[in-house]
């Protein structure tokens, strides 16, 4: 089984006023953060923008791929993403997480086990950008957001799902 993580960045940035992507944090920008901490963990790492959006240097390995629909939420990145990598199962997170353990990730990549979706669950609430995806879920995805239902809670009720709760994830991190 090969693993993929994904960055999505192509939200718009409105609280923030600026695009969180290019803010520095440091010597480097978020989105370089991010992807230097995901990319040692996986076969393959893969960010997901706005068509339009103008994004930092970026290891030559690493994909850059665009929402189909802008405006989709993190269920519109996923399907890019899942469209665009070659990984069985990605590792999906956002670019405002410089702090992003490392063990969190291979937790949730080994709760997995034969589940379609590992997500981080804490106090009720679930985390579709700390989670754990098979490739195969794509079709779901599609048809949801066909459906205009863009809540990634949707797709966990459709298919198999683990809920990695507050002791495991504490564990992690």
């Amino acid at each position: 089984m090969t693993r993929g993580a994904v960055v999505l960045c192509g939200g718009r940035s409105t609280r923030m006023g600026r695009d969180k992507a290019t803010l520095p944090f440091g010597d480097e920008t978020l989105l370089e953060r991010v992807v230097g901490i995901v990319r040692p963990l996986v076969d393959e790492v893969t960010v997901v923008g706005r068509a339009d959006q103008e994004l930092p240097k970026l290891p030559d390995d690493v994909r850059v791929a665009h929402d189909a629909v802008e405006d989709r939420g993190p269920l519109g990145g996923l399907q890019a993403a899942l469209t665009h990598t070659t990984a069985d199962v990605v590792y999906v997170t956002g670019t405002d997480v410089p702090f992003l353990q490392p063990a969190l990730v291979t937790l949730l990549f080994e709760a997995l086990d034969e589940a379609r979706v590992a997500v981080a669950e804490q106090g009720g609430f679930t985390h579709p950008l700390a989670a754990v995806y098979r490739r195969n879920v794509l079709p779901g995805v599609e048809r949801l957001l066909a459906e205009d239902r863009l809540r990634p809670v949707f797709l966990y009720e459709e298919v198999d799902t683990v809920y990695v709760g507050d002791d495991a994830l504490r564990a992690a991190d």
